[in-house]
C-alpha cells in the first residue's frame, strides 16, 4: 500500500521538521553556510529514509521484490509535482532522487540477503 504526503503516519513528522529560511547571500561563505544548515536537516531524515529499506527487506518475501519498478515511478511522479509546487527544478530532483533510490535499492538488496543468510549488516560490497 503507498502511502501519500496526507497519511496520517507521514503528516505529523512533515510538521515537525524545522525548514531553514531561504536566505540572500552575497558571499560563497555565506552560501555554504546555508547548505551546511540544510545538509543538518537533511542526513538525519536520510538516515531515517534508509532504515525503512532494512524494514522492507525485513518484510518482503522474494528478492524480487526489492526492486519495484512502479514505485519507482510513483515515487519520481510524486517529487517531481512536489517540485514543481515548491519552485524548484523537477529534472534536478529526479536526478537526485534516481541516484539516492538506486542506493537504497542497494542498500535494501544487502539487507534483503543478510537477514535470510546472516550475514553482516549493511555492508557495501
Amino acid at each position: 500500500m503507498t502511502q501519500t504526503l496526507n497519511s496520517p503516519w507521514i503528516k505529523p513528522a512533515m510538521e515537525s521538521i524545522d525548514r531553514p529560511p531561504l536566505v540572500h547571500c552575497t558571499t560563497m561563505p555565506e552560501v555554504r553556510v546555508q547548505i551546511d544548515a540544510l545538509d543538518d536537516v537533511l542526513v538525519p531524515l536520510l538516515v531515517q529514509r534508509i532504515s525503512y529499506m532494512s524494514q522492507a527487506a525485513r518484510i518482503k518475501q522474494h528478492v524480487h521484490q526489492v526492486r519495484d519498478e512502479a514505485r519507482i515511478q510513483a515515487i519520481v511522479d510524486r517529487v517531481r509535482k512536489q517540485t514543481v509546487d515548491e519552485g524548484g527544478e523537477p529534472a534536478v530532483v529526479e536526478a537526485i532522487y534516481r541516484g539516492m533510490m538506486e542506493a537504497c535499492i542497494a542498500f535494501e538488496h544487502r539487507e534483503f540477503v543478510r537477514l535470510r543468510n546472516g550475514s553482516e549488516a549493511g555492508a557495501a560490497p
